[in-house]
């Protein structure tokens, strides 16, 4: 377990990674994101740990953490991802309170980013290019816990945050046979395993009408509103707001391409 690990293992932290990965690779009720539990198989996936959900001081490990992984992640191949839980606190939260400490969280990671932003990402949250970006490295970002109940594939005993960089998504377009096939695998499976239908914020990259911060932190049932749906509280470390038109994004003739973990 010690190699899968970035940083020190806490003395709560083997409990959680064996928790997930008995999710993970269960048998009786299999998990939707067919890349999580083949990345389990193939031991790509790497964890690390955060002693506090509350104290900012112990945050700034999660980006010591997001270094080491970005160093060498794309030498564990396609299927990887960086998964880092907060130490439990015995209690659950609201919905609310763990989606504030998740855009927190994320707000400490930029604003303490020694890293530029990457070019080809625009600023703007509202531009459908638009990804969380640290250490130059545009990721995915997907948060679990434990008020989430109905969205089962969301839910998780500890708090978590997963990391995926963009990189991973590189050769599962929406138009490709592979990532038509794994769209389809993983909403079929995700219809089975929620209780909910699948969140309408779910789409793909670069969708004029997809935003992908509002994938980020999913609400536990499809009729609950979304509660930043018109504005994301993530801030540029610089306060610039680019708008669509003038930020340089990506090439609007890239792939779209289909969520995986994100689906989850």
């Amino acid at each position: 377990m010690a190699e899968n690990v970035i940083g020190e293992i806490p003395e709560w932290g083997p409990e959680c990674i064996r928790d997930l990965q008995e999710t993970l690779l269960s048998s009786t009720s299999p998990f939707p994101c067919t890349f999580a539990v083949s990345g389990t198989k193939r031991d790509s996936l790497r964890f690390g740990f955060v002693e506090s959900l509350d104290d900012r001081s112990t945050w700034d490990a999660l980006g010591d953490t997001l270094d080491a992984y970005l160093s060498g992640y794309k030498e564990l191949g396609r299927e990887t991802s960086l998964i880092v839980f907060f130490r439990p606190d015995g209690r659950t939260r609201t919905m609310e309170e763990y989606r504030a400490k998740f855009w927190s969280v994320l707000q400490h990671l930029h604003d303490t980013d020694e890293s530029p932003w990457p070019a080809e990402v625009p600023h703007d949250t509202d531009d459908p290019w638009w990804e969380f970006s640290y250490g130059d490295t545009p990721i995915f970002v997907v948060c679990n816990t434990p008020a989430h109940v109905l969205r089962r594939s969301r839910h998780s005993p500890v708090f978590f945050i997963t990391f995926q960089p963009r990189w991973v998504f590189e050769e599962l377009g929406a138009d490709t046979a592979p990532g038509a096939a794994a769209r389809r695998i993983i909403r079929k499976r995700l219809s089975r395993y929620d209780a909910v239908e699948a969140s309408e914020e779910l789409g793909s990259y670069g969708d004029p009408d997809n935003r992908e911060w509002r994938q980020y932190f999913l609400a536990d049932s499809s009729d609950a509103p979304e509660a930043e749906a018109g504005r994301c509280p993530f801030r540029s470390r610089d306060g610039e707001r680019v708008t669509a038109g003038q930020a340089t994004g990506l090439d609007s003739t890239m792939r779209l391409e289909p969520r995986t973990v994100g689906d989850v």
